[in-house]
């Protein structure tokens, strides 16, 4: 899992909304979505689902598309 690429993917994914809307509504906190956003953290697989769910993507789209394979 390339952990900054997933960063992006969340920022991309969270457009207009704030750290605090999504973070309120994913169940975590602010500056564990941060650093999920900047790479620094990758979150446990629940918190995965949860922000799947949030986004209404799939988990693999985000946390384990290919960089290579995307289209």
């Amino acid at each position: 899992m390339d952990a900054r690429r997933i960063g992006e993917k969340l920022k991309e994914l969270r457009g207009d909304r704030t750290l605090d809307e999504v973070s309120k509504s994913i169940g975590v906190s602010i500056s564990a979505l941060g650093m999920y956003e900047t790479g620094q953290r990758i979150p446990r697989d629940e918190i995965k689902l949860k922000i799947a769910d949030y986004y209404r993507v799939g988990v693999e789209k985000i946390f384990f598309a290919n960089k290579h394979h995307e289209t």
